[in-house]
């Protein structure tokens, strides 16, 4: 059920032409790296709040989200509050240290006081591997969603949309920048919760305003009758699958403090009070955007159908568009579509964004010019780095195309728990904390969670798998964040405990400044 494809194009269109033209007036301003990468520092706390929601929201969340609570129920919520959950550990350990500490990116927290070439390398490829893992997600959440809204079926034509969502993406980047993509990122955020909100009240003007008549349909609409309402319908079936349901709930409650586009956001206020600020105004629209998807997904379930749902060409990422068609036909479904096909491009620039950040500025500036590279030279390295992405992405994307893309972020989720929130906590907080610490975790945290993936039945081995068609997996669980999580944890405290390196002399300059902010202003000037 595609709609009117031409109204569906129609609005794609009008999204993207305001926001290249938002982008374009934006761009004339910030040229230097901190322009590039950090907005010039110009946003207010309640802008970057909205910008964090845009960053965060992503397709998973609209489309990934909805459809798990269709299909599964309460299980599906899991993601929800995992989700929510992360941002209070974001909001209490990291955002305001952050923000005091670094410059642009995480390495600059992470090699504060430890040896600046290692540690940036490290830093710089976890960011580059979270950042594919999450692209994965968007792209293909593009393909899935155009799938249904143009009725394409074929992979060569699904191929080609993700294609054309990553030209778009390259382009956002490459024009405005930091201060461009957040207001891409504004844009699309207010849009989203409002587009939500619309479709939450109606569902419950349909069931009279009354929660427990909503939740009653939806389960009498459900082959699994009340077992949608009850904990365990998807993750119950054996202790392997609750084993794998606390995994899950481990990478995304603590994998949000680590992923690096969202940390990056950090930067572009101007003091660690309005980053304070920013996170605050996060969690307020997040919280409600999470509200609405457990509106949206059983509304789902009983307006649409679980079977209509599954069988659609989107699979379980359709429920939300489908839920929009059943209530207001096909101009409610072309707005709906608008408004996440709005988020995958807004996502998508955000993390090309970082992953290129971290590139030029830790891995070409840091590393390879041993941070002689001049501000020009270091914005044409990211421009040029944020095209390898684009197209790295769009091969990943074609390959991901067909997952439950909630569940594809709950893998970049798990990997920035395992490499990154282990060694920023401790840099931060822990004193004996040292290079070594930081190296053996970062390696040991991405490794693990990179190989218990690859040999998972999330890649193959499984009808759901990325190859369906071979297996090679011997790991039982689809998500590594019960085993990787402690091994970056253990790592880092073995690493640091055996080592004979003595603590920095800037131990002590990092601790002030992570809590009081106090030279934090003068070292990130231009």
């Amino acid at each position: 059920m595609s709609g009117n494809p031409i109204l569906n194009i129609t609005i794609f269109g009008v999204f993207v032409v305001v926001t290249l033209v938002v982008v374009l007036r934006v761009s004339r301003a910030g040229v230097g790296t901190t322009g590039y990468y950090a907005g010039d520092r110009s946003f207010t706390g309640r802008q970057n709040g909205l910008a964090i929601a845009g960053d965060y929201l992503s397709a998973a969340s609209f489309l990934g989200i909805a459809g798990a609570v269709a299909l599964y129920g309460y299980d599906g919520l899991l993601y929800s509050i995992g989700f929510l959950v992360a941002w209070l550990v974001a909001l209490l350990l990291v955002a305001e240290p952050m923000r005091n500490t670094g410059k642009y990116t995480m390495a600059d927290v992470l090699s504060f006081r430890m040896k600046q070439t290692p540690v940036r390398l490290v830093a710089a490829i976890s960011t580059l591997v979270v950042s594919f893992f999450y692209l994965l997600a968007q792209m293909a959440g593009a393909g899935g969603l155009v799938a249904l809204l143009l009725g394409v079926d074929s992979k060569f034509g699904q191929g080609l949309v993700i294609f054309i969502v990553g030209v778009l993406m390259i382009v956002y980047v490459l024009v405005g920048g930091m201060k461009g993509t957040t207001w891409v990122q504004i844009i699309k955020a207010t849009l989203l919760i409002l587009g939500a909100a619309v479709m939450t009240v109606w569902v419950f003007v349909l069931n009279g305003f009354n929660l427990s008549a909503l939740l009653g349909k939806a389960a009498a609409t459900s082959p699994e009758g009340d077992a949608v309402l009850q904990p365990m319908l998807q993750y119950g079936a054996s202790d392997t699958t609750k084993l794998g349901f606390i995994s899950l709930a481990i990478a995304l409650v603590f994998g949000a403090a680590g992923l690096p586009h969202v940390l990056m956001r950090f930067y572009t206020v101007p003091t660690a009070k309005e980053a304070r600020r920013s996170v605050t105004w996060a969690i307020i629209l997040i919280g409600a955007f999470y509200l609405f998807t457990f509106v949206l997904g059983f509304g789902a379930t009983y307006l649409v159908g679980p079977e209509e749902i599954a069988n659609a060409p989107g699979g379980v990422n359709s429920a939300a568009p489908l839920l929009a068609f059943h209530l207001g036909g096909t101009v409610l479904l072309a707005l709906v579509s608008g408004v996440a096909f709005a988020t995958i491009l807004a996502v998508v620039a955000g993390l090309t964004i970082t992953a290129s950040a971290s590139f030029s500025h830790d891995i070409y500036n840091s590393v390879i010019r041993k941070g002689t590279a001049t501000s020009t030279q270091e914005v044409r390295v990211a421009r040029i780095t944020a095209v390898v992405i684009g197209v790295i992405a769009i091969f990943g994307g074609i390959a991901a195309n067909g997952q439950n893309i909630a569940f594809l972020v709950s893998l970049a989720f798990a990997i920035a728990a395992s490499a990154n929130l282990p060694s920023i906590l401790f840099s931060l907080y822990w004193k004996r904390f040292n290079t070594t610490g930081t190296l053996c975790s970062m390696i040991a945290g991405l490794v693990s969670a990179i190989v218990l993936i690859l040999f998972s039945p999330a890649v193959s081995g499984a009808e759901s798998a990325m190859f369906p068609n071979v297996d090679f997996s011997w790991f039982p669980l689809t998500n590594p964040a019960i085993i990787s999580v402690p091994v970056g944890f253990l790592a880092a405290i073995l690493g640091a405990l055996l080592s004979k390196e003595s603590p920095s002399e800037k131990q002590a300059e990092m601790e002030v400044r992570s809590m009081t902010g106090a030279g934090a202003e003068k070292a990130t000037e231009h």
